[in-house]
């Protein structure tokens, strides 16, 4: 992989990882347009994932403060129900990567057609949506594990993890600016897991396959484009309007659907 193709493929994940269009599915396609072998740029797809992790925590770190002040009460408040309930969210997909990680880099192999349906399929979930007109609730604790699902769903390349999780919330009636929160904070661990092991594993060195300077150079590119969407995203949800975001899913995921079948 050259420090260009890093270049692009690290924009196209900080932008696609908040904007509800699958940032994963994103880098499958551009791995596959740029002709980047799939199987040897896992350790680059987990290093932008981590950019954008960072970037996370710069856009709500009053947010994260707030969390961790009131755990260290050490008592039952609002901060550690909160803090609960996101641990809830994880649990789906933290069994998914413990007991189904090579099963889940099976889907990152450059499968245009798995990635062209996935798509689809989320341009679904997001038009799903507007089926909702009030969305005054909290996010409950049932509600969490079911968005945790959405979250373990979308592992599939093609299936927006944003998308999803956003998606499951407002269709449970809950609040559009507390689900967008919701949504961000609860990858943090589970992503910051996956690239502590990566390390842990060796996988973090230039014999991965893809080089030291691409792998900074993404991970810079991922993370200052990754500030931006993030707030963007924030307001579009507030705003309502995921429905240009479910049409450019259908569009790309048609594209790619057409391109894998006749190429």
């Amino acid at each position: 992989m050259s420090w260009i193709e890093a270049l692009i493929l690290g924009i196209v994940q900080g932008l696609t990882e908040f904007l509800p269009v699958s940032s994963s599915g994103h880098l499958e396609l551009g791995k596959a347009i740029l002709g980047v072998n799939a199987e040897k740029s896992l350790v680059f797809t987990v290093v932008v994932h981590g950019a954008t992790v960072l970037s996370t925590i710069v856009v709500f770190y009053k947010d994260i403060l707030r969390l961790i002040k009131g755990l260290l009460e050490f008592r039952w408040n609002e901060e550690t129900s909160y803090v609960a309930r996101i641990f809830l969210s994880m649990i789906p997909v933290i069994i998914l990567g413990i007991f189904f990680k090579k099963e889940i880099e099976s889907f990152f192999t450059g499968n245009v057609l798995l990635v062209g349906s996935m798509l689809i399929i989320t341009s679904f979930l997001l038009m799903s949506t507007y089926l909702v007109s009030h969305n005054e609730r909290k996010i409950g604790f049932l509600d969490s594990l079911l968005i945790g699902f959405a979250q373990a769903f979308a592992v599939l390349p093609g299936i927006s993890r944003s998308g999803a999780t956003i998606s499951t919330g407002l269709l449970q009636g809950n609040k559009k600016a507390n689900i967008a929160r919701f949504s961000f904070l609860m990858v943090l661990i589970p992503i910051i897991g996956a690239n502590f092991k990566d390390f842990m594993d060796g996988g973090m060195t230039e014999e991965g396959g893809v080089g030291i300077i691409p792998l900074v150079v993404g991970f810079l590119t991922a993370f200052i484009s990754g500030l931006l969407a993030c707030k963007w995203m924030i307001g579009i949800v507030k705003k309502g309007k995921l429905f240009y975001f479910a049409i450019y899913c259908f569009i790309i995921g048609t594209i790619a659907i057409v391109y894998s079948v006749a190429f």
